[in-house]
């Protein structure tokens, strides 16, 4: 099976998702797996069944490294 954008993250069968220390108990966080392709599927946490957006290694490294660098510091609430 090919992982693709808004497939459902029920047919990634065997990911093994994790979430952020930060997140809460209300449900209020993503979670990210590790794909057999070596791509990363989000979701979101409230929505287990719902879509799960794929992401080459590339592409999460320059979301993570740039959150660190304080990038998307403006989209803090």
């Amino acid at each position: 099976m090919t992982a693709r954008n808004g497939i459902p993250a029920t047919d990634l069968v065997g990911a093994a998702w994790q979430k952020a220390k930060r997140s809460n108990s209300q449900g209020a966080c993503v979670e990210m797996a590790r794909l057999g392709d070596g791509s990363i599927a989000v979701r979101n946490s409230r929505f287990p069944s719902g879509p799960a957006l794929v992401y080459t290694q590339e592409e999460i490294n320059c979301l993570i490294l740039g959150a660190k660098d304080g990038d998307f510091d403006n989209l803090l609430g």
